[in-house]
């Protein structure tokens, strides 16, 4: 199998449809995620919607370089998200990053290998093998932040049980 193909494949797994290392990935989460939700706060956390942000801004990113333009992606932009008003606001930005994901994945499964080596933008940037394989271990950390916030979201929702005053 072309290693490019096999990092669609592993992209895809993490953002689109795959089961076999997390046993989720983010489509299925965020199609499951309320707007009241996805802007909770818990604590000092990041919100849902702002971890969906800042992947698709990488992701994002990446995309517009693939395509032949700057790299114009900085950390310091990568939380910027705009206030999100509505569902329709939570909608919009998870159908962008949806359809941004599946964009990457398909420009990943395209390369020729032998781009896979050269270097991504500049050398101190390491080469599109290293970016791709960044993205991949970058949205599985925040994949994992996304459930677990989901959960202390789900927890703290759920009623709670008196069993002082309930009756058996």
């Amino acid at each position: 199998m072309a290693r490019s193909i096999s990092l669609a494949n592993r992209l895809r797994e993490v953002l689109l449809n795959g089961h076999w290392i997390a046993n989720t990935n983010f489509k299925e989460h965020l199609e499951r995620i309320n707007w009241e939700q996805a802007v909770q706060n818990i604590d000092s956390l990041n919100t849902i919607a702002a971890i969906t942000f800042h992947v698709n801004y990488y992701i994002a990113g990446l995309i517009k370089v693939f395509n032949g333009g700057k790299l114009e992606i900085s950390d310091k932009y990568s939380y910027d998200l705009p206030p999100l008003q509505s569902s329709e606001d939570w909608q919009k930005l998870v159908n962008e990053f949806l359809s941004n994901a599946d964009l990457f994945c398909s420009q990943v499964e395209r390369m020729e290998d032998s781009q896979l080596d050269q270097p991504f933008v500049n050398e101190k940037y390491g080469t599109y093998l290293r970016n791709i394989e960044a993205v991949i271990e970058h949205s599985y950390y925040h994949l994992g932040q996304i459930s677990l916030i989901r959960k202390m979201i789900t927890q703290r929702s759920a009623p709670t049980l008196d069993m002082e005053t309930s009756s058996l």
